[in-house]
């Protein structure tokens, strides 16, 4: 159902707990594949994404192409896209569940979500999550690609994928504007 792709360049230490955080999504049967898409890393990224089961993808391409092409690659109807040493909560796969299925029956919902940032108190986004993220959106503040992005198939290839550009995750949800919902679990970076 989902597939998730992981950017990386040299993360040999911040891939192994955004790995570890998507065991239980694995284990439910929601994560059907991980795919690391590495820019050419001299350390152990590669090791660790192979220990873990993932396929693994490395190339000179720009982050934009990498991702696309990670992308392309896969099979499911769900993409998310996570960098490196991003960490989501206990509660991620329940609320990515209740996203999907929602934004599957109805035609209305959003077709994208980024997670909340820790340090937000409730596990649903509240009120304040949602004047936070309106806020955001119309200061002209868009959510941050350590966020995470989780996004339809069938959105992803009608925006056309990642651009081609330096800065292609910030770009897509730029993009992407207020088409993006945001999840009731949040992620946090690790150093």
């Amino acid at each position: 159902m989902l597939s998730v792709i992981v950017a990386t360049h040299e993360s040999e230490r911040t891939l192994v707990p955004t790995l570890s955080a998507l065991i239980p999504g694995a284990m439910s049967g929601l994560v059907t594949e991980v795919v690391v898409s590495d820019a050419e890393s001299k350390d152990a990224t590669a090791e660790v994404a192979d220990i873990a089961g993932c396929r693994f993808i490395a190339s000179a391409a720009p982050l934009g192409e990498r991702l696309k092409t990670a992308a392309l690659s896969t099979r499911t109807p769900w993409l998310m896209f996570l960098r490196a040493g991003i960490v989501l909560d206990a509660d991620w796969t329940g609320a990515s569940e209740t996203f999907m299925q929602s934004a599957s029956f109805s035609e209305t919902a959003p077709r994208a979500a980024v997670f909340r940032t820790a340090g937000t108190a409730s596990a649903q986004p509240g009120l304040g999550d949602v004047i936070a993220l309106a806020r955001a959106v119309f200061a002209g503040r868009k959510p941050s690609p350590d966020q995470g992005l989780v996004i339809s198939r069938s959105l992803y290839e009608a925006v056309g994928g990642h651009p081609a550009h330096a800065d292609a995750e910030a770009r897509l949800l730029n993009q992407l504007g207020r088409k993006v919902a945001l999840l009731g679990a949040a992620v946090r970076r690790v150093a």
